[in-house]
């Protein structure tokens, strides 16, 4: 029988609440497969997926393998715990040329061969089935896997493949991330569903200054995120108003420490209320003006919740990496223009002093345009 091998790694860390963990791991597959067909069960620390669709294998391991919290996963052949079958299956997966191995795992140490005998076995029942093959016991080419299990079963399997890792999401409480239609946020908010957060996200949306094709391709980037999130709702915050108030009436080199502040002050008020306890942004330190020491703590000064940055020591290169393997990039670089490119100084201050942004700030009625913004806000579940 063909079956699925999950396995997981952190979560062999956790000592009396690792069960809290497993059983989110549980749920969050079980989500990923709400549309196929299978039978689930637990083997120690591993699940094993069996009677699925073979048709709907590739889809089926496509979604498992972005659910954080599996290390890695195996399509193997389960027979029983006889080395005749374990022998016909190893020779039925194994290559037909250059170099294998075989690893045996003896999780049931009643079985009468030890892991080197069964290799050896095996490893000899797969020479005379594929002469063209060679042994090479350090650096093979082809790696066949035995893995004795303790109910009588055994799997037999030839692949191993790594899955994303991280923990859980839903184990790491809520954070609320602030989605741009830039490159960085989507990856922030990518690294913080990692660690287990669950997420909701907050988009500014300066609109007749900014597209609707601008709020599209956040939702766009938005649906990418929640592959691997599994649930994301965006909060799009209505900040025309906030902008023109900052244009009109605050200093234009200020005006991005001003508008980051407001930002801050919003998506705070947004995380409380949906019983979120932190803020997520995509800065990486002194990538562009917002993001130097000096303009972070200006941010930082108005919010009383922690605001997590996961990519703060990231360099541009990384970030785009990352974009690109989790599959935002191409939507993040389409040339649609998001509030944080509206009314741009020439000359923004890189070091603003606390002193001088509360003075700037004093020139505007924070709380009514604050209330204001968060009275229109559009709720859409992606």
């Amino acid at each position: 029988m063909k079956v699925i091998i999950i396995r997981y790694s952190e979560i062999h860390l956790k000592g009396n609440n690792r069960e809290f963990f497993e059983s989110a791991l549980v749920s969050n597959i079980k989500t990923v497969l709400r549309d196929f067909q299978y039978e689930f069960s637990r083997s120690n620390a591993r699940y094993v997926i069996r009677n699925f669709d073979e048709t709907r294998l590739e889809d089926m391991i496509d979604a498992i393998k972005n659910v954080f919290g599996v290390h890695s996963l195996s399509v193997a052949e389960e027979v029983p715990s006889d080395l005749k079958f374990i022998s016909a299956a190893a020779v039925n997966i194994a290559p037909v040329s250059g170099t294998f191995k075989v690893n045996t795992n003896r999780a049931d140490k009643r079985f009468p061969m030890t892991s080197m005998q069964v290799s050896a076995e095996v490893g000899g029942d797969i020479l005379q089935a594929h002469p063209d093959l060679k042994v090479d016991l350090y650096e093979p080419d082809n790696v066949v896997s035995v893995d004795i299990r303790e109910n009588g079963k055994t799997f037999v399997y030839a692949d191993t493949i790594k899955a994303v890792n991280g923990m859980p999401v839903g184990t790491g409480g809520k954070g609320v991330v602030m989605l741009s239609g830039g490159i960085d946020s989507p990856v922030a908010a990518y690294m913080m569903a990692k660690r287990g957060m669950t997420l909701r996200a907050i988009h500014f949306h300066s609109f007749p200054y900014t597209s609707m094709q601008a709020k599209q391709k956040v939702l766009d980037l938005a649906r990418i995120v929640k592959k691997y999130a599994l649930h994301l709702t965006v909060d799009v915050v209505r900040f025309t108003e906030i902008q023109t108030a900052i244009h009109e009436k605050c200093p234009e080199e200020y005006m991005i420490t001003i508008m980051r502040r407001f930002m801050m002050r919003i998506a705070e008020r947004i995380a409380r209320m949906h019983g979120a306890g932190a803020v997520i942004t995509g800065e990486s330190l002194g990538q562009v003006a917002s993001q130097t020491l000096e303009s972070i703590t200006s941010t930082n000064s108005v919010a009383t919740i922690p605001v997590f940055r996961p990519l703060i020591g990231f360099d541009k290169d990384e970030i785009i990496e990352i974009a690109q393997k989790i599959g935002t990039f191409e939507t993040s670089i389409l040339p649609y223009e998001d509030c944080c490119t509206i009314f741009l100084p020439k000359r923004p201050v890189t070091k603003p002093r606390i002193e001088n942004v509360l003075k700037v700030e004093s020139a505007l009625n924070v709380s009514a345009l604050i209330d204001e913004a968060l009275a229109n806000v559009e709720t859409i579940t992606v």
